[in-house]
């Protein structure tokens, strides 16, 4: 049976990290990407056992890194999965869009919407036949939420793409997919000032990704915890 690949974006934390220890435990052979060289060595270490791991710490908006990550696809026979997790939320608290500084809006977008239609274009020529991409998403993305002009226009761009992407690449299975609010770093970062210990683990989340990774589901925008809810609440 041949082994499935996936590359991962933004793998050494949060549900980036969880959809990585999901899949080493069904044996894909994953290409895993992080800006923490540190973090990023933890988890392929962890992984190591299980299945082939490839990991190269940088960012996702280096072209030269990108390289990097398709040279590393074309090692593992090419991708089935594209997963492009990584994100920059901005600053924290996040701004109102009359005081957002212009050029850290650039570097939102620059991480938030380019940076996974970069990816994809690096990785082009390695991407399998049928191949599934998934990009993560937000409620922000759809929802105006006051003080989230940055983070949310972003990823309203990037479902937008996603669309699009999809359309023009009848033969993929592009998915756009809203995690849900998760008890995380980022999420911390955003909310500076509350406690978020009431947030649904990043773990959470993952079985919904699970469920589109090994189903059929046509093209299209998806809440993963509604496509499979933790135990708790099914």
């Amino acid at each position: 049976m041949t082994t499935r690949a996936a590359l991962i974006t933004g793998a050494s934390r949060g549900l980036g990290r969880g959809l990585a220890r999901q899949l080493a435990k069904s044996g894909w052979a994953l290409i895993l990407d992080a800006r923490s060289d540190s973090a990023l060595e933890a988890i392929r270490a962890e992984l190591a056992g299980l299945t082939q791991i490839v990991a190269i710490s940088g960012d996702v908006t280096d072209p030269t890194h990108r390289a990097k990550l398709a040279e590393a696809a074309k090692s593992v026979g090419g991708l089935d999965v594209v997963i492009n997790n990584a994100s920059c939320l901005g600053p924290s608290p996040q701004p109102m869009l009359l005081d957002y500084a212009l050029e850290t809006l650039e570097a939102v977008y620059r991480a938030n919407v380019i940076a996974p239609l970069a990816v994809i274009q690096a990785a082009r020529a390695q991407l399998k036949p049928g191949v599934k991409i998934i990009n993560v998403t937000s409620d922000a993305g759809i929802e105006p939420y006051d003080g989230w002009g940055g983070y949310g226009s972003s990823k309203a761009a990037l479902e937008h793409l996603s669309a699009i992407l999809a359309a023009e690449n009848e033969d993929w299975r592009v998915y756009w997919v809203d995690p849900g609010d998760m008890r995380t770093q980022m999420q911390q970062e955003a909310f500076p000032d509350e406690d978020i210990s009431d947030r649904p683990l990043p773990e959470d989340s993952v079985p919904g990704f699970i469920m589109l990774l090994e189903g059929d589901h046509p093209s299209g925008r998806y809440k993963a915890r509604e496509l499979a809810p933790p135990p708790e609440s099914a």
